[in-house]
């Protein structure tokens, strides 16, 4: 009878080992700021299970899909995973997992720490909260500490602030990534919310503007946008899919928590 209750308790263990728990009680906190998930966190193998999405978003890295293979990239590092695959590939070098990529909820589901400390970023665990913090964005050596965005309308103006150095470093490098030809200054450029335009300062640690990009709409560039680079006072074209890409960026820092109104003078 001790060896049957023996081989029955054993079986449990195994059974329970392998199958993911949930990690409703772990907070996932990046740069100080809680992070919600459509689908909760999950510990599989030791190991914090979280949709690709969330971590892609609030990191900052694109994301390109290929059948049952799925791109991540950020910078200089690319990463290619395989569902259900125990390796997968960092800039052409295969390395292996703890845990397979998974689909979940329709969800695919990837280890949280693998991807973080990836992408250069360090992670923490305490008290049931897991901590990510990513590396700030460098302008001419300096370290960005916020982004501020101004919207300046008839009756008043709008001053947003927003963080993360994720969110941060992906506006900053749509800027500079989309920078069109040089163009002379335009007789009638406005800003308007309804179009997205405005100013954005990249501030350091005291407040002060690092660098500055306008975004403006005009019937001399329609249906393109200009950019006005203050801090080299040019002008240049910046296309309408960047623009849209500026709209995504401010709603994925809004959504996660990292942008705040902080001053909204329009009755």
């Amino acid at each position: 009878m001790k060896k049957i209750f023996s081989v029955i308790f054993f079986a449990m263990i195994v059974i329970i080992t392998a199958s993911p728990t949930y990690a409703a009680d772990i907070q996932i906190k990046v740069e100080g700021v809680t992070i919600a998930s459509d689908v909760k966190p999950e510990m599989k193998n030791n190991r914090t299970m979280l949709p690709l999405r969330v971590i892609s978003e609030n990191l900052g890295a694109k994301v390109h899909w290929s059948g049952s293979e799925v791109t991540l990239s950020k910078n200089s590092m690319k990463v290619l995973l395989k569902l259900n695959s125990s390796t997968a590939v960092k800039n052409g070098k295969t390395v292996q997992l703890d845990v397979k990529p998974y689909i979940k909820n329709n969800r695919i589901i990837v280890p949280l720490r693998f991807i973080a400390e990836t992408f250069g970023c360090k992670v923490d665990y305490s008290n049931y909260t897991l901590m990510v913090d990513t590396e700030p964005l460098v302008i001419d050596g300096v370290k960005v500490t916020a982004l501020q965005q101004e919207y300046q309308m008839t009756m008043g103006s709008i001053v947003n602030q927003i963080k993360g150095n994720a969110n941060i470093e992906a506006i900053y490098n749509n800027f500079v990534d989309n920078k069109g030809s040089k163009v002379e200054a335009p007789s009638d450029p406005t800003w308007s919310v309804a179009y997205g335009t405005g100013q954005y300062d990249f501030l350091d640690q005291e407040g002060n503007s690092i660098k500055r990009f306008d975004i403006y709409s005009s019937p001399e560039a329609a249906p393109e946008f200009l950019i006005y680079d203050a801090t080299e006072n040019q002008w240049y074209l910046f296309n309408n899919a960047a623009n849209k890409s500026m709209y995504q960026f401010i709603d994925t820092a809004t959504k996660n928590g990292f942008r705040t109104v902080i001053s909204n003078n329009i009755p």
